[in-house]
This record gives C-alpha cells, structure tokens and sequence, in this order.
C-alpha cells in the first residue's frame, strides 16, 4: 500500500450542510440575544416595580407622619379646651374669695382697728385665693394684667364702659370690674374693664 492510501480522505464541504449549520449558529446567536433582552427588560421592570414600591412607601410614610401630627394636635386641642371649660366654672369661686377679701377688708378699715380674729380670716383668705391661683397656675392658667393704666387690648379685655379721665392716657383702663384669665394662648375669660378715654 501506498502511503497516500493511508490518507484520510476529504471530502467538499457539502454548501447545503454549511448552511444548516450556519443557520443553528445563527440561531442560537438570536436565542442568546433574545435572552439577553428579556433579561435586560426583567431588570428594567424590577427596576420599575422597585421605583413604584418606593415611592409608595414614602407617600405612605408621609401620610402617616401628617396623621400623627394631626391627631397630636387633635389632642392637645382637646385639653386645652377641657381644661379652660373647667377653669371658666371654677373662676366664679375665685371672684367670691376676691369679693370676700375686698369685703373684709372694707370692715376692717371702717372699724379702724383690726382685731385679732378679723386679722386671722383675712389671712385665711389670702391664703385661699393664694392657693387658688397656684393650682391655676399649675394647669397653665394665668391672670390677665390689666391694672390701672394698662393699655388696652381687644384680645384680652373686654370694655363695658368708657369715661373721661386726665391723669389717664388714650385706651387706658381705668378700672377692672372682672379680672380676665388665660390658659397659654387661648383667653378663657375676658377682663371686663373701663377704658378712659
């Protein structure tokens, strides 16, 4: 034999078969592409559900925070408004004491000389209304200044009466007829007052 017989044979490439495998290779080339796509689309949708969930979650967050807020408000609101109906009941006491003090002390100039008993009740009194006045002030509950001389204010005193009076300026009050209190800023009564002037 002779050495060319132990040669492999080739044959020509059959075009038919380079085309079939041209076309598995395109083929899968596509696959490979069409995969990338929709990976590359999966991405960009998670993307966007990411991005949706988001921004739900900080509307969510927001509305929550204003709810919170609000009712915080809501509830202070509440109290104020609790603790100022009750201290306009309670006020018509603290008038009787100051009535009473006045009173007293009217009796006992009259009489020119204070006994040791008037003397007593007095302080008594005083140390009731005292004792009025911190429990009023500890529920944030404060008088409204309104002495002879104060100016005027149409948001804490209330004027009933007017009058002429020189030694006083223009919206001047020259007398309380009912003192006025408030409970941070909210008026729970007004000062009825005389405004000279």
């Amino acid at each position: 034999m002779k050495e060319e017989d132990n040669d492999v044979l080739e044959f020509p490439e059959d075009p038919e078969v380079m085309e079939e495998d041209s076309l598995e290779e395109q083929t899968e080339t596509e696959a490979e592409v069409e995969e990338e796509v929709s990976e590359d689309e999966n991405e960009e949708s998670d993307s966007a559900k990411i991005k949706e969930l988001e921004d739900r979650y900080v509307h969510l967050f927001a509305e929550y925070d204003n709810f919170r807020k609000r009712t915080a408000k809501e509830k202070e609101d509440l109290y104020s408004s609790a603790v100022a109906e009750v201290t306009k009941q309670w006020l018509s006491v603290l008038d009787n004491i100051d009535r009473a003090l006045d009173a007293a002390k009217a009796a006992a100039n009259e009489d020119g000389e204070e006994t040791e008993s008037e003397d007593k009740m007095l302080q008594g009194l005083e140390l009731i209304r005292k004792q009025a006045l911190d429990v009023l002030a500890k529920i944030n509950v404060t008088e409204i200044e309104c002495d002879r001389g104060t100016t005027f204010d149409p948001n804490l005193h209330e004027a009933v009466m007017h009058t002429e009076d020189d030694t006083l300026g223009e919206n001047q009050i020259a007398q309380v007829f009912q003192k006025g209190y408030i409970l941070k800023d909210r008026v729970v009564r007004h000062a009825v007052v005389q405004v000279a002037n």
